[in-house]
């Protein structure tokens, strides 16, 4: 089996402890850590050259923004960026998620969080993935229908349809 490539996170969370907890599995898995904010004004303060490949967004952050907002935000900046939403409320960005590609609800498992990773690296890097995602791990329509198409197309290609 090939190795999977390492990839630049970014992550928007406001919960301190959950926001390292998620950096502590990105970096076990191999990938780095290029950013972090807690609210919609932190992503104000982040260099446009971090080009993170992959957003985890809580959506109800810091100072009430959200990460609907951020997401928004993302989409802007980084055009090509996969965001993830990682919530406890999965039905505020249920439907189309709101610009996001997929979601992780709270609470999951360590092994649910690597699983979703690691078939979202996958997706990323060799599309389609060969496998269905991990149960941790729930996509949009838009990333569902490209990856149910024969060719391959890189997931970063995918904010068209979003």
């Amino acid at each position: 089996m090939k190795p999977l490539p390492s990839l630049r996170f970014l992550v928007v969370e406001d919960e301190a402890l959950l926001a390292m907890d998620l950096e502590m599995m990105i970096g076990d898995a191999g990938h780095r850590v290029v950013g972090e904010a807690g609210c919609l004004a932190d992503m104000d303060r982040l260099d446009d050259d971090i080009d993170p490949e992959v957003a985890f967004v809580d959506i109800q952050l810091a100072d009430g923004s959200s990460g609907l907002d951020v997401c928004k935000q993302i989409r802007e900046r980084w055009p090509a960026t996969i965001v993830i939403f990682v919530t406890a409320n999965p039905k505020m960005a249920a439907l189309d998620l709101h610009g996001g590609h997929g979601l992780i609800a709270k609470p999951f498992s360590r092994a649910g969080f690597i699983a979703a990773m690691r078939y979202l690296t996958k997706g990323i890097s060799d599309p389609p993935p060969d496998a269905d995602p991990p149960p941790a791990l729930s996509l949009s329509r838009s990333v569902v229908a490209e990856w149910s198409r024969p060719r391959k197309a890189p997931l970063r290609a995918l904010q068209q349809w979003s």
